[in-house]
């Protein structure tokens, strides 16, 4: 199998932002990070399994000392939108208290896994709780959150790519692709 067929997106889907500018934005949020997290003991929970390259990458460019973990929720069920209702997979593995936790996510969208996700590690104790998404769809927004570190702001259309998936597809595209209005009408 060539690399070519292994990266191309369904037809259904167009490429909406490319990967040089996901690295761009993705090493400036790494120096902001930097800069504010300077001195501070700090925790990069990535939310499984979407965040997982979009973490990788920005980790990187953090360049401070810092320990990773993840966990995983789940709100959508095999379909094109959240069910609105979040479930607990796994938890993290180290205790939060009195650190700077950064929860990454590759998407917001409803607001209410990250609501869920912020009100759970809150009661944990750290020091203080900030998210970094690479994905913001305010339209689709059901709840606020605050949002510390966006790397793009989008309309409310399903996506895929740089960790997003459909149906456990399409992770591995190296840029984020948009479906089609056409094929979301069939």
């Amino acid at each position: 199998m060539s690399e070519q067929s292994v990266l191309r997106h369904p037809e259904e889907f167009e490429v909406m932002i490319d990967p040089e500018r996901i690295a761009e934005r993705v090493r400036e949020m790494g120096h902001e990070l930097s800069r504010d997290y300077a001195g501070k003991d700090l925790v990069v929970v990535g939310v499984l399994k979407g965040s997982m390259l979009f973490m990788s990458d920005l980790v990187r460019h953090i360049a401070l000392p810092l320990t990773c973990d993840f966990l995983r929720v789940s709100s959508y069920e095999g379909g094109l939108r959240s069910t609105g209702v979040v479930r607990f997979d796994f938890d993290l593995t180290q205790p939060v208290r009195d650190k700077h936790v950064l929860v990454v996510e590759d998407i917001i969208d409803t607001g209410l896994t990250m609501s869920f996700l912020l009100e759970t590690l809150r009661l944990r104790g750290p020091a203080s709780v900030r998210v970094a998404t690479l994905l913001d769809k305010p339209e689709g927004r059901r709840t606020e959150v605050q949002i510390d570190y966006v790397g793009f702001t989008i309309p409310n259309r399903f996506v895929i790519g740089y960790g997003l998936d459909l149906e456990g597809r399409y992770r591995n595209l190296p840029y984020v692709a948009a479906m089609r209005t056409s094929a979301r009408e069939s």
